[in-house]
């Protein structure tokens, strides 16, 4: 049978066309957290910007940040979004992996992350989390890491508060039952807990923060990147289209369903969370930012070669 008579009998029985498309189609499971900082890889996903470019994403839910570079590196994960600290954290630690893309980035309009303190435990102040317990989601990610520069800031030794790893679901609890003093934490869960009566927020320290510097980015191994080229090239294009959409207002109430997909998220709440402003390109400034705020607290036993960890 000649070729053009196979393809024929193949298009015939409705099989041919799939099989080329599956044939194509790169695999990729992609690990994120409860945030919205993920906020383009599910509007990539839901909107089909993946599927056009021959990608088959699979958005997986990680409880923890500070996992998701194990998790990348031992290939369970293709591309997780671990924050940079994390990020830079595992390359110090020895793990060759290189930032693909971003997700979201910091805003003094985004007051949806502070810390949250537990009902009657008194503490208002910075000093006042001298010798508490406070919850973080993720140790050495990026809410404990620039937790931690604003009490210094603010002339406290961080090292004299116990800070405890508690994924965000958990933060109510832990505060209800009195397990911590109070946790930093970041919305719905924080607006959940001030709701119910079991905490306050006792400051949206985040003001601090510079415009426009990476919460969360886009990484895989080294030498997955170099195999498929194309295919991170293609994801990368998929995360730029979908800021695109995110950042015009009119596409408000698909962006935030798409978040709400993978969040899982009632709709009161959906309706009122905050989205972080998205930043899909992360440039060597930006990693350079992250990595003076780490050195500050000896977080990095070496010097990071910034130029090698963004693949271009």
């Amino acid at each position: 049978m000649h070729r053009r008579q196979v393809l024929a009998s193949l298009a015939a029985a409705g099989i041919g066309t799939p099989l080329a498309v599956r044939a194509q189609a790169t695999k990729i499971v992609f690990g994120y957290t409860a945030v919205t900082d993920f906020a383009t890889v599910f509007v990539a996903k839901e909107e089909g910007y993946f599927d056009k470019r021959g990608l088959d994403v699979e958005p997986k839910f990680i409880p923890l940040n500070s996992t998701i570079p194990a998790a990348v590196q031992a290939d369970s994960l293709q591309i997780g979004g671990p924050t940079p600290s994390v990020f830079l954290q595992a390359v110090d630690g020895g793990l060759d992996h290189v930032v693909v893309a971003g997700g979201g980035v910091t805003s003094k309009t985004i007051t949806g992350f502070g810390l949250v303190a537990r009902a009657g435990s008194g503490i208002r102040r910075p000093a006042d989390c001298v010798g508490r317990k406070i919850g973080v989601p993720g140790l050495g990610a990026f809410l404990h890491v620039t937790f931690r520069a604003w009490l210094k800031q603010n002339g406290v030794d961080y090292r004299k508060v116990n800070f405890v790893e508690a994924a965000f679901p958990q933060h109510g609890d832990l505060l209800r039952g009195g397990s911590l003093d109070a946790v930093v934490s970041a919305d719905p869960f924080m607006s959940r807990i001030v709701d119910s009566g079991v905490g306050y927020v006792a400051s949206y320290y985040s003001t601090f923060l510079p415009e426009g510097e990476p919460t969360i980015v886009y990484a895989a191994r080294r030498d997955w990147v170099a195999r498929n080229a194309a295919a991170t090239k293609a994801f990368r294009e998929a995360v730029v289209e979908a800021a695109a959409f995110v950042t015009k207002p009119a596409n408000d109430a698909r962006v935030r369903r798409h978040i709400g997909k993978y969040i899982k998220l009632p709709p009161e709440v959906l309706g009122k969370i905050q989205i972080s402003p998205p930043g899909p390109i992360v440039n060597d400034r930006q990693l350079a930012y992250w990595v003076g705020l780490m050195k500050d607290q000896e977080m990095l036993r070496g010097e990071p070669n910034i130029a090698t960890l963004i693949a271009r």
